[in-house]
């Protein structure tokens, strides 16, 4: 049945509920059993070509907490325009450290703390992470010192704690556990990441990779699985505009996962909602939301939702 044919596909699977929120996230607050996904960015890669689909990241909302998936540019701005409150931001996680993924971790913090942030916030990601921060926090010292004594603000430095994690367990708080599986992603350390809300549902997030037979066990019976994308027939376009592409494109191909295959993970994994993001290639407007579904259905009839920035998907 179709209920949204721009966005929701829907199976006769009694078992997979969905509700799209349709107003703002901000709504959240009334309750700690409010649990909201937005996907802020779903653009796969850096550039920035359409406002309306910028570089990939994503908020979980947990009643009154926000846990940030990955930070590519343009997610303070998705976060004020959707009403979230900076400062209640308590963890942000980063898949890998490429730039789609990291590049606003550090101004995503400032941002946070000139809204207001005065408690501890904590970053988890691969190897690196403590690098990336350092660096960004030194690289605004002077502006940091100088708010610290002419505006009573807490040192930044001091509130930041950075975590590198591998596979397994990354974090463990009242509301959620938070699980890795390092996934293929050439040449870079890449990570999946399992949420599983306590008293509630469980999310898997795919990060960057190729296809991943253990992705699928990874998400076994997964509530929702938000699993990046990428369509063929528009690489193929790629390389015919520009001959110098084809290393781009194989690298593409070694490193993210086509329709079809998502499509395979899905159904090996039983999930019962998956959400398509990270669009390679993105902000192609001749990629329909049928193009993307087509290959997902050879093999997975399940629950498919084509994201978009800004969506919101009531999680309980």
């Amino acid at each position: 049945m179709l209920v949204d044919r721009r966005h929701v596909l829907k199976s006769s699977l009694a078992s997979a509920a969905l509700t799209i929120v349709p107003s703002t996230l901000a709504r959240s607050e009334s309750g700690p059993e409010a649990v909201t996904l937005c996907l802020l960015g779903t653009k796969g890669g850096p550039s920035v070509r359409d406002i309306n689909q910028l570089p990939f990241s994503n908020l979980l909302r947990i009643g009154p907490t926000s846990y940030i998936i990955d930070a590519g540019y343009g997610t303070t701005y998705r976060l004020v325009e959707k009403g979230i409150s900076l400062a209640s931001i308590r963890c942000i996680f980063v898949s890998h450290h490429h730039s789609d993924h990291n590049f606003e971790v550090g101004p995503l913090l400032f941002n946070a703390w000139a809204n207001g942030l005065n408690n501890p916030i904590d970053i988890y990601g691969p190897a690196g992470i403590d690098h990336l921060i350092k660096a960004y926090l030194d690289s605004n010292k002077i502006d940091i010192d100088i708010r610290i004594v002419d505006e009573g603000r807490p040192d930044l430095r001091t509130l930041v704690a950075e975590h590198a994690f591998k596979e397994g367990l990354v974090m463990e708080d009242q509301n959620v556990r938070v699980s890795a599986l390092r996934v293929l992603h050439p040449p870079i350390e890449a990570y999946a990441l399992k949420f599983e809300i306590k008293g509630g549902k469980t999310l898997v997030f795919s990060g960057d990779t190729a296809y991943f037979p253990p992705l699928a066990e990874f998400a076994k019976n997964a509530d929702f699985m938000v699993h990046e994308v990428m369509y063929g027939p528009a690489l193929d376009r790629l390389v015919k505009r520009n001959p110098a592409a084809k290393m781009l494109m194989d690298h593409l191909r070694a490193a993210h996962t086509l329709t079809e295959d998502v499509g395979r993970i899905a159904a090996a994994a039983n999930v019962k909602t998956l959400v398509l993001s990270h669009f390679v290639p993105g902000a192609d407007a001749k990629i329909t939301d049928d193009d993307w579904i087509a290959g997902i259905r050879k093999s997975f009839a399940g629950n498919v939702i084509v994201g978009r920035d800004r969506l919101e998907i009531a999680i309980d």
